[in-house]
């Protein structure tokens, strides 16, 4: 199995930054980890979830959404098991519940931006910014 636990959300003024942080654990995660991606998603209250940013496990390719890119920045630490997500000139549209989640690339798959293939999620972390 695997855990991932977000923190680092919070209220921010528009203009203000957060960097929201997802560490992972667990058997799976510590087998497989070098195979995967991690990806960041968010959803509004009343919206689907959409795609934010992911980066594959050495930290060569990232991907973002064609909307937060330049505002929004995914980096990861393998050595603490921990992947970021830096946001930069908030806005209030950027208000939503941000998750982190786990693709294990099953089947020699790519990265996705759609949630449905990620396979472990974490519990999300609350992002308001205030206008």
């Amino acid at each position: 199995q695997v855990q991932l636990v977000e923190s680092g959300g919070g209220l921010v003024q528009a203009g203000g930054s957060l960097r929201l942080s997802c560490v992972a654990s667990g058997r799976t995660f510590n087998n497989d980890a070098r195979g995967s991606a991690m990806g960041w998603f968010r959803q509004a209250p009343g919206k689907e979830r959409e795609f934010v940013a992911a980066i594959t496990w050495s930290g060569a390719s990232t991907y973002y959404a064609d909307s937060l890119k330049g505002r929004f920045t995914i980096s990861r630490d393998n050595a603490k098991n921990t992947v970021y997500l830096q946001m930069n000139s908030l806005k209030p549209e950027d208000t939503a519940v941000y998750y982190c989640a786990l693709d294990l690339l099953r089947l020699g798959r790519i990265v996705s931006r759609e949630s449905r293939f990620y396979d472990y999620w974490g519990q999300g972390t609350q992002v308001t910014v205030s206008s």
